[in-house]
């Protein structure tokens, strides 16, 4: 891949299933487990909150206890060496990106290292259980839920996302199932605006098609051998 300076990467669950994190679609996935509708929908938290409190708890608890791969570990590389623009774009609500060391992440559906005040609209950064509704920080009220995008509600920071897709040279997808909107519209978004498409997952995803390239197997190995090959140019 030679002309490529800004780069739009896509993550989802699979980059972050071999640090032992749960997704959702695969076989034996959360959506298995439990409900989308029982667990993750604002109807939910209005009808049973202390059911959707405890999932979200469980899901911090252990999300505390992971730690990032060889995947997560690479693309804080690429980020801190790329001379480009460079967004990492994630739909995952842990933080091994982050604790990898990247700096250039987005997460468009939300985090789970902080909570969302719905009475003062604040996000604090937040480690512990929710189950207790403590109180705030910000405005003192107990008012905080998780702060992730929930079904039906919209992603965080689209305009964003938009913007960098329509300067993107290069967008690549990353451990994603391909079925989920809008995240899984951003492939056709980048090669209607001129830029070169890669997938990179450990099976063909929903969306292989749309993409000018395919690589798969296991995030660890094939995320850093591409990186590798992405510094080598730079």
């Amino acid at each position: 891949m030679t002309n490529i300076r800004n780069i739009v990467i896509l993550t989802g669950a699979g980059v972050s299933a071999e640090s032992g994190i749960d997704t959702f679609r695969t076989a034996g996935g959360l959506w298995e487990r439990y409900k989308p509708e029982d667990v993750a929908t604002p109807e939910a938290f209005a009808r049973d909150p202390d059911l959707v409190l405890a999932f979200y708890d469980m899901r911090r608890a252990a999300i505390r206890e992971k730690q990032p791969n060889l995947a997560h570990e690479a693309l804080a590389r690429l980020d801190a060496e790329w001379p480009g623009e460079l967004l990492i774009v994630t739909q995952n609500v842990d933080d091994l990106h982050e604790r990898a060391g990247a700096r250039r992440v987005l997460h468009m559906h939300g985090q789970h290292h902080t909570a969302w005040c719905t009475a003062c609209d604040s996000r604090p950064a937040w480690s512990g259980p929710l189950i207790h509704r403590p109180p705030c920080p910000e405005c003192g009220e107990a008012a905080l839920r998780p702060d992730v995008v929930w079904f039906g509600e919209m992603p965080y920071r689209m305009e964003e996302i938009a913007a960098a897709l329509h300067e993107a040279d290069l967008f690549v997808s990353i451990g994603t199932s391909g079925a989920v909107y809008p995240a899984a519209g951003f492939v056709r978004n980048a090669r209607e605006l001129g830029a070169a498409t890669l997938e990179l997952n450990l099976e063909p995803s929903q969306g292989s098609r749309w993409f000018d390239e395919a690589r798969h197997g296991p995030a660890s190995e094939i995320v850093p051998a591409w990186v590798d090959e992405m510094l080598a140019l730079a």
